[in-house]
């Protein structure tokens, strides 16, 4: 090549690609007579990236200032060894390629990795799987690439986000969910925005974006593919709130009837809901994150209501900030919602730890992404009882934080009074507990509402009985009031519902508890559950 050529090919975006070609396959033998080639399926390479996936680094002649100059020093083209980011996005993900298990094969049918074992796809034909992923993929004007100036934003450098973004992309299209909902979409750059919609529009997705308020830059991106569904609804939600944080509602029918219920006059009808909640940066916030969600299912009240919707399942996906021992999470579970992963894994309430999802900004590591699933069968309380239900547990944290007894907390409520707490003394605790009095804090008519709560009988006082019965005790429901409602089927629909078959977190680390070093795609983990629809009679009761 003579030096006129080099130059107009330095003059030349190019584009590199990393590919690896999966050779190998997987023996299933399921009934031990004989070896039958098959591959995983999409969802058991969650944990393992296929080693197929194409991931995309456009260098070249910038086109800006931004895209010139390098955070690590010289061309942002040639990204140098110490260019943490990019290595770990590209890098890294070559690196991990060259360790997988599994390969994939388009060309074969697919197999789904349950527990330790494998179950061809084709043996359940008749039992149509639908799987949901959620994903916080980082938006890049919140990617911090140089930790010695945390003002350097990967969105100053258009090489690096785009590539990091394409290996997302790349991802998102082997696996192929049923229903992709994305947190911290970069709504703010118009090239980002046309990638995503491009890409998933190619590989027959529909999908729908939402901006948060105040131009924050981020939002919500939510797809569905549309050889599966029919769109029946789509929605917006604005918290108008100081975190300016909306969610999305998607409303839809399964296009493909499952066999065995062509001919019935079962309704096939999803809701589904993406959001980000606000970070809890500090104590304050938590009332704001527990209203956001309040919110939420007061909108999915609201919709079914107004369009004479009839029980049907509901899910809940994305990013919720909080774990399982927060105040969000015990919202969420007093309205029957219940978490999908903890579901597949047999989890409890109680393991907290078993798995994280987020590694957040001050170096924690948490599990704060979730589908939650609510069956049109499950018994629910009222909203507004298990909203303030929630709000006195929040009340009950905080004097407990404080090493406060049950009559350290009715001492503090009642105030000068003898024996009895008054609505102006109620008030003065939630003043001194921080929960009112600022921006973030209850309204008055919140206020209020927890008073006619907690003052049954409506004499406009609380004795010590009434505080320990309306305040400070839970009331869940138990194992035998669930039973009888339950049981209760006079009268009730049939509706389709969803069992949760499987679920996994990746990179495969998180679902122990850990959070990889080399894993830069996000600072969040991948979330995928595969769910089985079932028939199901739907529960009239809300008590």
């Amino acid at each position: 090549m003579n030096e006129g050529q080099k130059g107009k090919t330095q003059n030349k975006t190019e584009t590199i690609r990393i590919c690896a070609i999966a050779t190998s396959s997987i023996r299933h033998n399921p009934t031990g007579t004989g070896n039958t080639q098959t591959q995983p399926t999409i969802l058991s390479l969650l944990s393992h990236p296929p080693l197929y996936l194409f991931s995309t680094v456009y260098l070249g002649s910038p086109k800006s200032k931004s895209q010139s100059k390098s955070p690590f020093g010289g061309d942002a083209a040639a990204p140098s060894s110490a260019a943490p980011s990019f290595r770990g996005s590209i890098g890294g993900f070559e690196r991990r390629m060259k360790t997988d298990k599994w390969a994939l094969a388009k060309s074969m049918g697919r197999i789904t990795r349950i527990g330790g074992f494998a179950i061809s796809r084709k043996e359940n034909q008749q039992q149509p799987l639908i799987t949901c992923t959620t994903f916080n993929i980082l938006a890049p004007i919140y990617k911090r690439i140089n930790h010695e100036d945390p003002s350097c934003r990967e969105s100053d450098y258009r090489t690096y986000w785009l590539a990091r973004n394409h290996s997302i992309l790349d991802w998102l299209l082997s696996e192929k969910s049923s229903i992709i909902c994305l947190q911290e979409f970069w709504v703010g750059n118009e090239e980002l925005v046309n990638l995503y919609e491009n890409r998933l529009g190619d590989a027959g997705y529909v999908s729908f974006k939402l901006g948060r308020t105040n131009n924050r830059g981020d939002g919500l991106l939510i797809a569905v593919q549309k050889e599966l569904f029919n769109i029946l609804n789509y929605k917006e939600l604005h918290f108008n709130d100081c975190g300016d944080r909306v969610a999305q509602l998607l409303h839809v029918e399964l296009a493909l009837p499952c066999s065995q219920w062509k001919n019935s006059d079962v309704r096939q009808e999803i809701l589904i809901v993406n959001t980000h909640l606000l970070f809890p940066h500090d104590s304050t916030l938590s009332l704001v994150r527990l209203n956001q969600v309040y919110k939420i299912l007061q909108y999915v009240e609201s919709y079914q209501r107004d369009f004479h919707l009839k029980p049907m399942p509901i899910m809940l996906c994305g990013d919720w900030n909080g774990s399982k021992r927060g105040h969000v999470y015990k919202f969420l579970r007093s309205q029957g919602f219940v978490s999908s992963y903890d579901t597949a894994h047999h989890y409890t309430d109680a393991d907290a730890d078993k798995w994280v999802s987020h590694r957040n900004h001050r170096g924690n590591i948490c599990a704060v992404d979730f589908i939650w699933l609510l069956n049109p069968d499950k018994y629910r309380k009222l909203l507004k009882a298990s909203w303030t239900e929630a709000v006195f547990g929040m009340f009950k944290y905080l004097l407990r934080r404080a090493s406060l007894t049950e009559n350290d907390a009715f001492a503090l409520l009642k105030g000068e009074n003898e024996d009895c707490i008054t609505f102006s003394a109620f008030r003065e605790a939630l003043r001194e507990l921080n929960l009112i009095g600022h921006c973030h804090g209850l309204s008055e008519e919140e206020i209020k509402e927890l008073w006619v709560q907690a003052d049954v009988d409506g004499n406009g006082v609380l004795d010590y009985k009434q505080f320990l019965q309306n305040i400070w005790s839970s009331t869940n429901l138990d194992e035998k009031d669930e039973e009888q409602v339950n049981n209760t089927n006079d009268a009730q629909e049939q509706s389709i519902g969803f069992s949760v078959k499987n679920a996994v977190l990746s990179p495969p680390e998180v679902e122990k508890g850990r959070w990889p070093e080399d894993y830069s795609l996000s600072d969040h983990a991948r979330l995928t559950v595969e769910f089985s629809p079932i028939k199901m009679l739907c529960s009239q009761l809300i008590c």
